[in-house]
């Protein structure tokens, strides 16, 4: 801002020394019309990458060319595509996909869906992905969380069991509503919406249903036939207590094996990255030897239950199964709302800590209806909801992964394994799957992540107990539906009961900070300096009025000032107030009328853009405007005002 030359200076009257001071006039800012005002906040709120600059300056035949890679990200990296990355892709497509077979067909089970759909959805959705994504790391497919949403939401009113057919229906259908809500936050740029789900809440979330998913495989590793349909925590330990009789030695101890084999395989790549292939192989060796064990000792009958033969060939078309009609169509959006948000929230996530660690960017929105068209074309090849899951992805990055191709090779591989290999599969145990998905979800529990926010904020530590809590006692909807309640009521405290301080002087300086702050700080006398935090508006109003009353109150009760003229001059730093209303502008009115009557005037410092220039609308008197009642810094008005309180008293003595 451009100095005023023409204004006097002043002397710091609180120093023996003669410090001159420059005052510099406050100014509104350039005018600008409602159109350009409305145009500007649309533009931060729904375009603050601004994805149309890419296109300014450039001919008609290259902005069609920006155009095509923009919406198809493959034609921006496809064209260079070379052997060498070619190399790097197939090693890291092969490794993911032997971790996705095992883990395809054991989310499917957990969702209560046939495991075949499991491996038709790490078949067609990474193809879409490859072409319509923008991360070089993510792998595509099924994940725990998305599959145990699905699965307890849709049973509430569904058994998979005695009816399978409508309950396969409900699933593809949940899924497309997933694509639809995905697409169209990323088409409408609302991506922000996701961002309520808070770090603190997703780490809540994660580990309370990593238990329950944990939980439920105590079927699997028991034994167990009859199981409770709940996922609660009471509900299952109650069943798996209560059928002890069904449990199976043999089941238990080829469980036992399998998953401690799988942890040490987890934990050695956990310390030695290189070492990734161990954990990443681990699933399908664990399969493939436990396959063997049950067909040379016939272990199907002797207590060990098996996935049983599976369909061969690609994914029969599904769109004839959607139900856009009928009274199951509520729950199907229902769930499809939720198991959408939580999947989108954790592909971006991931999606965006790999493109951290490689020093490239992934665009949201693109990802948003990258993620979306995927699971609505999903929805019509017999998928059910997928996004990119963070084990997978990192295990596609640990191998050396460089673009989305990657994912193309594991589609293909999934691809020959359902046109040739799915006879293999017949034998396969169900309790070697329950401990796939134990040994996969264990990574959710984050207490690291936990203790940190233990640490550094008490109240988002609440945020991840209750989610936690709310997931393992009640239910997995509610456990989230409680913690982002608690989020936002958060937000809601910090918006009605925004922090103001009182300010003081360092000594020696024109520095003015927080006197509970900074113990050398001190009081000027005969001014109030107070900083208001926040944006003021109708929510906050009110509490502000009686906040500063208290402060002038407690202010007069410390100095025991018994003359009401002994407070000559309430200043407001407002340089973090970015916004302001009409209840704002009522606030300030009332505040300087109140403190007046105390005989004491209101001084306002360094108002922003937006508030200045609904001060100076609202200010037909003139009030608030005067060169006496609002200043740049605050030193500078209690250099100016004190040189007011200076020479008044001069006059008087004279």
């Amino acid at each position: 801002m451009e100095p005023n030359t023409s204004n006097m200076q002043q002397q710091q009257p609180s120093t023996c020394l003669e410090i001159t001071m420059e005052v510099h006039r406050v100014v509104p800012p350039p005018h600008k019309s409602t159109i350009q005002k409305l145009k500007t906040r649309l533009k931060e709120t729904f375009f603050p990458d601004d994805p149309l600059r890419q296109f300014k300056g450039q001919p008609t035949r290259k902005k069609w060319i920006l155009a095509a890679q923009y919406i198809f990200p493959i034609l921006q990296w496809g064209p260079n595509y070379s052997l060498k990355l070619f190399k790097s892709d197939i090693v890291s497509g092969l490794t993911i996909a032997s971790l996705a077979i095992p883990q395809g067909i054991s989310y499917a089970k957990l969702a209560g869906l046939p495991p075949i759909v499991g491996l038709y959805s790490s078949f067609v959705p990474p193809l879409v992905y490859a072409v319509l994504g923008s991360s070089r790391d993510l792998a595509v497919g099924p994940v725990s969380i998305a599959s145990l949403i699905l699965g307890s939401m849709l049973r509430q009113e569904v058994s998979p069991i005695n009816d399978p057919v409508l309950f396969l229906q409900l699933a593809f259908t949940t899924t497309f509503f997933a694509g639809f809500f995905q697409a169209s936050l990323g088409f409408l740029r609302l991506g922000f919406i996701i961002d309520f789900l808070s770090k603190a809440t997703l780490i809540g979330f994660m580990a309370g249903a990593a238990i329950i998913v944990s939980l439920q495989q105590l079927k699997s590793l028991l034994g167990i036939t009859h199981f409770t349909k709940q996922m609660g925590l009471v509900p299952v330990l109650s069943s798996v207590f209560h059928n002890i009789k069904e449990w199976s030695w043999q089941t238990i101890l080829m469980g036992f094996c399998f998953l401690v084999f799988l942890l040490m395989a987890r934990h050695v790549s956990m310390r030695r990255p290189k070492l990734f292939w161990v954990s990443a192989g681990a699933p399908l060796v664990s399969v493939i030897i436990s396959t063997l064990l049950v067909f040379a000792f016939k272990a199907q009958h002797h207590g060990i239950g098996i996935i049983g033969k599976l369909q061969e060939g690609l994914n029969p078309p599904s769109w004839n199964m959607l139900q856009f009609h009928g009274s199951h169509l509520g729950l199907s959006i229902k769930t499809g709302l939720v198991t959408g948000i939580i999947s989108l929230t954790e592909g971006i996530a991931v999606g965006r800590t790999f493109a951290a660690l490689k020093d490239y960017k992934v665009d949201g929105n693109k990802e948003m209806m990258a993620i979306g068209l995927m699971n609505m074309v999903g929805s019509s090849t017999s998928c059910y909801v997928t996004t990119g899951a963070f084990s997978r992805s990192a295990v596609n990055h640990n191998a050396g992964a460089k673009t989305a191709v990657s994912n193309i090779v594991m589609s293909i591989t999934v691809m020959v394994t359902l046109l040739f290999l799915m006879p293999l599969f017949q034998y396969t145990p169900n309790v070697v799957l329950g401990a796939i998905i134990v040994s996969a979800v264990v990574g959710l529990i984050d207490i690291p992540a936990a203790y940190q926010i233990w640490k550094i904020d008490k109240f988002d530590f609440i945020v991840t107990l209750c989610a936690f809590f709310g997931v393992i006692f009640i239910s997995v909807q509610h456990g989230l539906a409680i913690a982002v309640g608690i989020s936002i009521f958060k937000i809601l405290l910090q918006i009605t009961r925004p922090k103001t301080v009182m300010l003081g002087n360092i000594p020696g300086t024109d520095i003015y900070r927080d006197l509970h702050h900074y113990k050398e700080s001190m009081k000027i006398p005969g001014f109030l300096i107070l900083s208001v935090e926040a944006p003021i508006n109708f929510a906050n109003s009110t509490y502000l009025n009686e906040r500063m009353l208290r402060w002038i109150e407690e202010y007069e009760a410390q100095e025991d000032l018994k003359k009401p003229s002994s407070l000559r001059f309430v200043i407001l730093e407002m340089s973090a107030v970015s916004a302001i209303d009409t209840s704002g502008i009522a606030l300030f009115n009332e505040l300087k009328r109140a403190i007046e009557k105390k005989g004491a005037e209101l001084v306002l410092v360094n108002p922003l853009g937006e508030v200045m220039e609904k001060l100076q609308k609202s200010d037909e008197a003139g009030d608030f405007m005067r060169p006496d009642c609002l200043f740049l810094t605050v030193g500078e008005a209690v250099t100016m005002l004190s040189a007011t309180i200076k020479g008044q008293s001069s006059n008087h003595v004279v």
